[in-house]
């Protein structure tokens, strides 16, 4: 069974980052970022793991979430979707990709990083 969640991340300044396989370092402006992930199971551990500083670099969150500070996270019930539907959902209610191919790259969608000038209410949005 998919377990869904989002992680609602904090930039205070714009930031350069490498990214995994997309390679080239990346414009991450400051503002807030909503991050769309997946956990066949135990989705605490994989939180955990995300909130960590210190930690190899496994995924393209990895290397966001050692610079950006997370604000919240919000799991979702069993038929929510998938993490491309629940993006959409994200972009649809004002958020950008600004990022493509992050967190995707075992999918079609564009992103599941969507970006927000201004802090979004993630219970709101979902």
């Amino acid at each position: 069974m998919q377990q869904y969640y989002c992680i609602l991340l904090k930039l205070d300044r714009d930031r350069r980052l490498t990214v995994g396989a997309l390679g080239k370092k990346i414009l991450f402006p400051q503002g807030y970022y909503v991050y769309v992930g997946r956990a066949k199971k135990n989705i605490e551990a994989r939180i955990e793991r995300h909130a960590r500083k210190n930690k190899a670099k496994r995924w393209h969150i990895d290397y966001l979430t050692t610079t950006a500070k997370i604000i919240e996270v919000v799991t979702l019930a069993s038929g929510v979707g998938s993490e491309c539907t629940i993006a959409t959902k994200l972009q649809a209610r004002g958020g950008e990709i600004l990022v493509k191919g992050f967190g995707s790259s075992d999918c079609r969608c564009p992103s599941h990083l969507i970006y927000f000038s201004h802090k979004p209410s993630l219970s709101a949005l979902l």
